[in-house]
């Protein structure tokens, strides 16, 4: 355990910086470059989860095919076929999909973006430099899956930290000495795009089994055709998830003038620190939770899912109050412009609860992921669009972002209680009630009525350092309830209380 115990804190160290990094350092775009050319970056991030669409379910399947057959010294051609394979597939669209951007660039400035001040030329080159961005990115994803297999996520937590630094920290100087036009800022980020794919190729490598006899990998068509019924399950469910997260910033991309866009970009981005920090459990989780039910450890792969639910569930709950509950203060201390807090308030509000429930209901997946078996998977998520889109378009188009919200939280509720019991009872008898009652319960009520039973009593100091201050100490303060509340985490506090106790008399 204590190997997956330190790629969950290297996980959470990295996203948490990185997530900490990528949120702080946004107003300080929004001052360099003005809102408008921020609102581009927000339809940069919204392009690129679109893209996201192309991969398949190949990234994951690369992974869970890693994480199965690493060690295995006889399966090292299989495995490097298999990579080779799927590199020239990430390769040959990740260029079509660059040059479908180029191609459009024109059109999605002239006729899509509701474009005030910028330059359309401007524009139309940073949506070049966009297409090349998201191509490069998305084929870097495809060797983070090997590395993830490998488990070797004190590494890529690092190297994460360290791309992030470069890509959020350094950038300021560019906007200092060299200027702040979009096209400048795109033209650094793809440099860094270069090079990311660069160093994680090399890593990938070096961490693959070594063929004998200097043999070459082939191409392996026919192993990718074993694994296409897993890996379009799995592809599926990133188009759920890209039509879920990704329609309404696409429909408002189009309804809203750009600066407005930017607005909205402003609170999901905020609001996205709840999946995000839900995230490294995941990433640690999965490749574990393979290899148990490979070896046939029933006892210990539940065990691990629960444990695991009630660590997210104390680190997403107070989170996710703290960002529902006092959204304006959030957004005023964040980003000192109180029209901008007024204005997306709701908006994090709504969308800090729905993302919150989507984390916790995203574990009945990893017991899914876990087992091979998505069908279940795929018949909820497409349930989940069809209370989802039609929805959310109403609400869009009738009251804008803050409608967008209202809908997304919904089907989020939705899905929850209507079919993540399905799943648990399908896969594990009994399992859902104790995960409902003694692993998520305790903890959402107590630190909820925590919360709101503190909300009226705060009283909040006039400075935006003094208020995320306050703002930050709440979050501990509900922090703390939350792990007193899980029986998790009690138990190992009584454990190492007295072991300790124990070392004390001896």
């Amino acid at each position: 355990m204590s190997g997956i115990k330190h790629n969950i804190i290297a996980s959470y160290v990295s996203q948490i910086y990185v997530t900490l990094i990528g949120i702080a350092l946004v107003p300080v775009y929004v001052s360099y470059m003005g809102a408008e050319a921020y609102g581009l970056i927000g339809f940069y991030a919204m392009l690129q989860s679109w893209f996201m669409l192309l991969d398949l379910g190949l990234t994951p399947t690369m992974s869970r095919e890693t994480a199965r057959l690493r060690g295995h010294e006889a399966d090292a051609p299989g495995l490097r076929a298999l990579l080779r394979t799927l590199e020239g597939i990430f390769v040959g669209i990740g260029f079509l999909g660059a040059a479908a951007m180029i191609a459009a660039s024109g059109l999605i400035a002239d006729s899509w973006l509701k474009v005030q001040t910028l330059p359309v030329t401007e524009v139309q080159g940073s949506i070049m430099l966009i297409g090349v961005i998201i191509a490069l990115r998305w084929i870097s994803d495809l060797y983070r899956g090997v590395i993830n297999g490998f488990e070797r996520l004190v590494w890529l937590g690092a190297f994460n930290v360290g791309i992030a630094t470069m890509r959020f920290v350094f950038v300021i100087p560019l906007f200092v000495y060299v200027g702040t036009r979009p096209m400048q800022f795109f033209g650094y980020q793809l440099v860094l795009s270069v090079l990311e794919v660069a160093f994680l190729v090399i890593e990938a490598y070096r961490l693959l089994p070594n063929l004998p006899g200097g043999q070459r990998p082939s191409w392996a068509w026919q192993r990718l055709r074993s694994l296409l019924h897993f890996s379009l399950a799995i592809g599926f469910s990133g188009v759920v998830w890209t039509l879920a997260t990704q329609t309404d910033k696409l429909l408002l991309s189009k309804l809203l003038p750009l600066t407005e866009y930017a607005y909205f970009t402003l609170a999901v981005v905020m609001a996205g620190g709840i999946i995000v920090i839900s995230t490294p459990i995941s990433g640690a989780l999965m490749p574990r939770m393979v290899a148990l039910d490979a070896e046939g450890n029933e006892i210990d792969f539940i065990r691990l899912y629960r444990n695991s639910t009630q660590m997210a569930a104390v680190i997403v709950v107070p989170a996710v109050l703290v960002l529902a509950l006092f959204s304006e203060r959030v957004l005023w201390a964040w980003t000192g412009d109180l029209q901008i807090a007024r204005h997306s308030a709701m908006v994090l509000t709504s969308y800090a609860l729905g993302n919150g429930i989507m984390a916790l209901g995203a574990f009945p997946f990893y017991l899914q992921y876990a087992k091979g078996d998505l069908k279940l998977h795929m018949i909820g998520s497409a349930l989940f669009l069809v209370l989802l889109i039609p929805t959310l378009i109403w609400a869009t188009n009738r009251y804008g972002m803050t409608g967008a919200g209202y809908a997304w939280l919904g089907a989020n509720v939705g899905y929850f209680v209507a079919w993540v019991p399905l799943v648990h009872r399908r896969f594990v008898s009994g399992l859902h009630k104790l995960w409902l009652l003694d692993d998520l319960a305790l903890i959402i009520v107590a630190t909820g009525l925590a919360a709101v039973v503190v909300r009226p009593w705060v009283r909040w100091p006039l400075g935006r350092a003094s208020t995320a201050i306050m703002i930050l100490a709440l979050g501990l303060g509900l922090l703390v309830i939350a792990g007193a509340a899980s029986s998790w985490l009690r138990e190992i506090v009584r454990a190492r209380w007295r072991a300790l106790s124990r070392r004390a008399t001896i």
